[in-house]
């Protein structure tokens, strides 16, 4: 057990070092040596968990992906949440900043980013999928389209958020967005029970954490996932 929970801290350590290296030089920039040297781990250590520059730059992807938030009866409460934690931990932790930078890299030519998207997408479809077999969505809505446009609309919101104050307003920026999709695609029952509120994201991200029996700063994979996009 031991022996486990050393090589869990040890990934750990790998991946926070790659995703400042990462963030510091670009994904095309940053070399094994330099993440060796932040890691302060060796080389065996580090192809132990990781395979190459390409899989550390995976295994950042899926930290996006790895929170788990407490299930609600409703899936697009569900979807808000994700979106709205997501936002919060773009402000706080490296790591999910890492996994965004990545993904919007346009210098990064030999890193496959499409995947990226595709984890976020396909996150969405599940649960855009469960809120229409709930009745909870409007008989016009196509569950991929709509997947698609959210990914992309929060990928906008928080490039812009960083560009105009470093994510200081991204929750904000992430409940407006929400006001105006959600009217579009949700049941007006189902609309007026929702929780879109700024307040909401470190409140459920605290309770996620608490339901895992996590530590806090970064988070274990959990049974709901949060992914609305970049």
């Amino acid at each position: 057990m031991a022996r486990q929970e050393r090589a869990i801290r040890t990934r750990r350590t790998i991946l926070e070092a790659a995703a400042a290296v990462f963030d510091e030089r670009g994904y095309t920039s940053a070399t094994i040596g330099e993440i060796l040297d932040r890691a302060g781990v060796t080389k065996g250590a580090l192809y132990f968990h990781f395979g190459s520059k390409e899989e550390l730059a995976v295994g950042v992807f899926e930290e996006q992906l790895s929170i788990a938030l407490p299930p609600q009866s409703s899936k697009l409460q569900e979807l808000v949440d994700s979106g709205l934690v997501l936002a919060r931990r773009l402000r706080s932790e490296p790591l999910v900043r890492a996994s965004v930078g990545l993904a919007l890299d346009q210098g990064a030519m030999d890193l496959d980013r499409t995947m990226a998207f595709g984890m976020w997408f396909d996150q969405n479809v599940q649960r855009l999928g469960e809120a229409k077999a709930q009745g909870e969505l409007l008989p016009h809505v196509d569950v991929a389209e709509t997947a698609e446009l959210l990914v992309g609309s929060f990928s906008g919101v928080q490039l812009l958020s960083q560009l105009r104050c470093q994510r200081q307003d991204l929750e904000r920026r992430v409940v407006v967005m929400f006001e105006h999709f959600l009217p579009s695609i949700a049941v007006p029952a189902v609309l007026a029970r929702l929780d879109i509120s700024v307040e909401r994201a470190e409140r459920v991200l605290a309770e996620g954490r608490e339901q895992m029996g996590a530590v806090p700063a970064q988070a274990s994979p959990g049974v709901v996932r949060a992914s609305s996009g970049t």
